[in-house]
């Protein structure tokens, strides 16, 4: 069952600079210097379903295709964005194409919309050359987080508005753990890891060749279990279902490393680029979905904001509007030090 893939980084590389032009070295945003801007900074936000903040009312474009995407009025570019007004910096928002169940191949090829809603066209389009800030998040969709969350769980796998299907849905979900450490598993998630490799490079190197002035800021997630994940093993207050529902507890250390290891993949991008990176899994180990009243992740399947055909739509471990403001807290600290540089 494992799919192996076998373009070469370099070969991706090479194909990438043909594509762009041969003035692609010559591209790549220089550092900025000196104090925050007094003028407003042409800034673009991108990302996926943890950008555009799925689950948080009410929803932006809900009269166009683009109301499929789940996009919160309030989502953290927004707030991140009067953060920084507070402090006197303006940020002139030229796009925020962030969208859910985007993959990183979406930052350059178009997006097709759920229910034949349907397309986006590439989250690139909105760089123009004058833009000076590019924020935003995505790789959880490209290694397949929903996969793996199906993979633990039989009640997801049945869930009708839930998106995503098993690795391998003729392995027993409570025997995921030990799925996941087998040759098949093990396979899955290593080809999986190389493709968000090659595809946040290439998403980078696109960044700086399409806006060369802009500075880069990549978003990583917050974190979802907890250290100790016996606080899993009990309902959040007014909830009845379990943070992450039938889960196995034993396949949840799994899930901490997975992500742990998408969190180590995008630090490491970004600085291999030139970008910056906000460390949110380093930062929000006290407001996972375990953390009970101060969790900043709704849980599995946790109630969100949102319905859907009448069916409300769960949280799917997304952040709530607590986790929401920690995003803009960070992202916007983060903003401000490449703005001061």
């Amino acid at each position: 069952m494992r799919k192996t893939t076998t373009t070469p980084g370099a070969w991706r590389l090479a194909a990438t600079a043909v594509a762009l032009g041969s003035c692609l070295a010559l591209a790549l945003p220089a550092g900025a210097a000196g104090a925050v801007p007094a003028d407003p900074v042409p800034t673009v936000f991108f990302g996926d379903s943890y950008t555009a903040n799925f689950g948080i009312a009410p929803v932006n474009n809900q009269d166009s295709e683009r109301g499929w995407c789940f996009q919160a009025a309030e989502n953290y570019p927004a707030t991140t964005s009067r953060r920084l007004a507070d402090k006197g910096i303006t940020l002139d928002v030229q796009s925020d194409s962030s969208c859910g169940a985007a993959l990183i191949q979406h930052f350059w090829e178009k997006q097709e919309l759920p229910f034949g809603a349907g397309t986006l066209p590439a989250q690139q389009d909105a760089l123009k050359e004058d833009t000076k800030l590019v924020v935003g998040g995505m790789g959880g969709n490209t290694l397949g987080f929903t996969s793996i969350l199906k993979q633990c769980s039989a009640k997801l796998r049945e869930h009708p508005l839930l998106p995503g299907e098993a690795v391998d849905p003729d392995e027993p979900a409570g025997e995921c753990k030990d799925f996941f450490a087998s040759e098949d598993g093990k396979g899955w998630l290593d080809d999986r890891f190389q493709q968000v490799e090659w595809d946040l490079e290439q998403m980078l190197l696109r960044m700086g060749y399409f806006a060369p002035e802009a500075e880069r800021v990549l978003v990583g997630y917050p974190r979802l279990v907890p250290q100790d994940t016996t606080q899993c093993l009990a309902p959040a207050p007014g909830q009845t279902e379990l943070p992450f529902a039938d889960i196995p507890k034993d396949a949840l250390p799994v899930l901490d490393q997975v992500q742990k290891r998408l969190d180590d993949v995008m630090k490491k991008a970004a600085a291999d680029d030139g970008a910056d990176f906000v460390d949110l899994y380093g930062s929000t180990g006290s407001n996972t979905a375990c953390d009970g009243a101060n969790r900043g992740i709704g849980g599995l399947l946790e109630v969100s904001k949102l319905d859907l055909f009448g069916q409300s739509i769960p949280w799917y471990a997304h952040p709530n509007e607590k986790g929401r403001d920690i995003q803009a807290q960070h992202v916007a600290a983060k903003i401000e030090e490449v703005l001061n540089r």
